[in-house]
This record gives C-alpha cells, sequence and structure tokens, in this order.
C-alpha cells in the first residue's frame, strides 16, 4: 500500500458565527453522536458557501458503519432535501451499491464539503467544484465524523474527497482501484465518483464505467470484511 504523511486531525481557526444558530465553531466540539454533530453543523459558517445554499448537508449512516463513502458536495436535489446522495448520481450509486451487496443502511455517506457550491443560470442552479480552501475549512468537520465513527476503511469518490482525505492531489484515474494507507492507519480506497457515469455519452461506454464502478464496489465489499 501507499503512505501518506497527512496527520488525520489536522486543525482549523475558531469562527464566529451568526445568524439563528449562532455559535462558536472552533477546534473543539462537545458532540458525541454523530445526530449531535449534524445539529451543531446546521450553524457551520466555516467558509462563504453557507450563504447561497439552503442548508448544511450532513453525512448519514450508522456510528458504528465499518466504511465511510465520501463524495465531493451536495447537489441541487441534495440542498433541498437536506440529505446527502439522494440525486440522480445519489440513485446511481444506490443501484451499483445494491448489485454489490453493499447495504446502503450499513455504511456512512458523506461529502468532502458539507454546502452546494453552485454558479445560477436562469432558474437552474448548476454545480461549480469547491476550492482547495474550501475542502480545508471542511476537512474539520469530516475529521470529526471520522473520530466519531472510527472506521476502518473509506472510499474517496472523485478527486475532491481524495483531497480531503490525503491532504494532496490525486490523480483518481491513475489511482483508481488503489489503497492508501494514511499515517494513522486509516486505508483510503480511491474510485471515481458515481456522476461521472452519468457524464457518458454513449451507450456502450456509459455501461462499461458503470461495470467498472461495480468491480471497485465489489472491491470494497471485500476490504470492508478485511
Amino acid at each position: 500500500m501507499a503512505t501518506t504523511g497527512l496527520p488525520r486531525n489536522a486543525k482549523m481557526p475558531a469562527r464566529r458565527i451568526s445568524g439563528p444558530r449562532a455559535e462558536l465553531i472552533s477546534d473543539e466540539t462537545d458532540a458525541n453522536s454523530i445526530p449531535e454533530l449534524r445539529e451543531t453543523a446546521e450553524g457551520c459558517r466555516r467558509c462563504p458557501l453557507w450563504r447561497n445554499a439552503t442548508q448544511t448537508v450532513f453525512g448519514e449512516g450508522p456510528d458504528n458503519a465499518k466504511v465511510i463513502f465520501v463524495g465531493e458536495q451536495p447537489g441541487d436535489q441534495e440542498d433541498l432535501a437536506g440529505k446527502p446522495f439522494v440525486g440522480p448520481a445519489g440513485r446511481v450509486f444506490d443501484a451499483i451499491l445494491d448489485d454489490a451487496d453493499v447495504d446502503r443502511q450499513k455504511v456512512y455517506v458523506t461529502n468532502a464539503v458539507k454546502h452546494f457550491k453552485f454558479e445560477p443560470r436562469g432558474k437552474r442552479r448548476i454545480h461549480s467544484k469547491p476550492n482547495a480552501g474550501e475542502v480545508q475549512a471542511c476537512r474539520w468537520w469530516l475529521d470529526q465524523e471520522f473520530d466519531l465513527i472510527k472506521p476502518n476503511l473509506a472510499v474517496a469518490l472523485g478527486a475532491t474527497a481524495a483531497l480531503s482525505l490525503l491532504g494532496k492531489a490525486t490523480p483518481v484515474m491513475k489511482m483508481r482501484g488503489q489503497v492508501i494507507e494514511r499515517e494513522d492507519g486509516l486505508r483510503v480506497f480511491i474510485t471515481i465518483h458515481p456522476s461521472f457515469i452519468l457524464r457518458i455519452r454513449e451507450a456502450a461506454d456509459k455501461a462499461a464505467e458503470r461495470e467498472r464502478f461495480l468491480q471497485d464496489m465489489k472491491q470494497v465489499k471485500r476490504l470492508m470484511a478485511a
């Protein structure tokens, strides 16, 4: 396995926030469970993305999950629903997990960035990729999720997730299917984000990519049991 020297619990400076749930989001939290942490995150102002987003979209799943899947950020439907992976990419994700015999109810699913970043185009809101500063600011929340759940495996769904988990840019297509062990012992499996499948136009290419992602999820299933 490859290794990285990134310390897992890199700390962020405290910031004062304002609004109906004004509180101090600092390097410390009294949250002892995922529901408590989710409630605290509702008032997050660690980066400017909260200003235009409908709400914080926190992770979801059991607090004893063996694996955490990390995506990029919530999309339009996730932003409105307040739940991760419920849009088109989420439906592809669910279907392939089912085919791989991975029970979504037994895994934890979250995003590297908890607010929807977008550009308005008429009545539509078009996804805009989070920048490194936004990923870094939200890394604090991801660390808290990992500290509470203590999984033995993380799955980086795409480049933004890999950046958040490993602290550096990772060539996803080159590293896909590989497991990188962090300095803290956490295993990180690299693969694509399921939205990549949706962007493929040719039916044959789309089917081939779906099959490849299915094989990735079958490998995750095996790693979960290891």
